[in-house]
């Protein structure tokens, strides 16, 4: 018997813990009034976000991609004591949407937001971190991947969303795409790095687990 996935992911919810009010609230704002809801994270990715967060008990965290701010929180339920989260996105216009609901979940002294491109701010932060989480322009990744390596410790996770991209990374003719072929590209340098250990988990739209094992 053939299950689709949409059942598939409503049996999922079910028997998980339910989303948060929080949560819930900006799941439905981000519905309302943003042109690309589908790039929020959504119940199940935020909590299996969150889910590794509390297993590592990171220190601090690096998000390059806020959008409204869901993942942001969800990430930093499993901070430390005084950890912190850095997120980061070009895009200007929801930061406030993202900065009112990071105050809400209870997070305003937790979660620093900037601004700008990642490929530029990252290198001048003066931290060293234990989990980075890559959801930011898809044709930039290998770029991301490049910057987030040398400021995450040996020892520390790097999650990356949307590296099946809808399948497209199948295809081997991927002409003017610019975000599958960044996707491609950030896929194999992920795969030929030697100082990593790595799954590809087919998850959602695939969500990348790396480990930093040295280098």
């Amino acid at each position: 018997m053939k299950v689709s996935s949409q059942f598939v992911e409503m049996y999922a919810m079910q028997h998980s813990t339910p989303e948060d009010e929080v949560l819930l609230q900006l799941n439905r704002e981000t519905n309302l009034k943003t042109i690309y809801p589908r790039m929020l994270s959504g119940h199940l990715q935020g909590k299996l976000l969150e889910m590794i967060s509390r297993m590592i008990r990171p220190a601090r965290i690096l998000e390059i991609g806020t959008f409204t701010g869901y993942s942001a929180i969800c990430l930093a339920k499993g901070l430390t004591r005084d950890g912190l989260l850095h997120t980061i996105d070009i895009n200007d216009e929801l930061a406030d949407m993202a900065r009112e609901y990071v105050e809400k979940a209870g997070f305003s002294g937790k979660i620093v937001l900037h601004t700008g491109d990642a490929r530029t701010i990252i290198p001048g932060m003066q931290e060293e971190f234990d989990l980075v989480f890559i959801d930011g322009d898809k044709e930039q990744y290998p770029e991301y991947y490049a910057v987030a390596r040398d400021k995450i410790k040996t020892g520390g996770f790097i999650l990356a969303d949307n590296v099946l991209w809808n399948g497209r990374v199948l295809e081997e003719n991927t002409g003017n795409d610019k975000e599958t072929r960044g996707i491609h590209s950030f896929n194999k340098i992920v795969a030929a790095d030697p100082h990593v250990e790595k799954l590809l988990l087919p998850f959602r739209d695939g969500l990348f687990i790396i480990l930093k094992t040295g280098g």
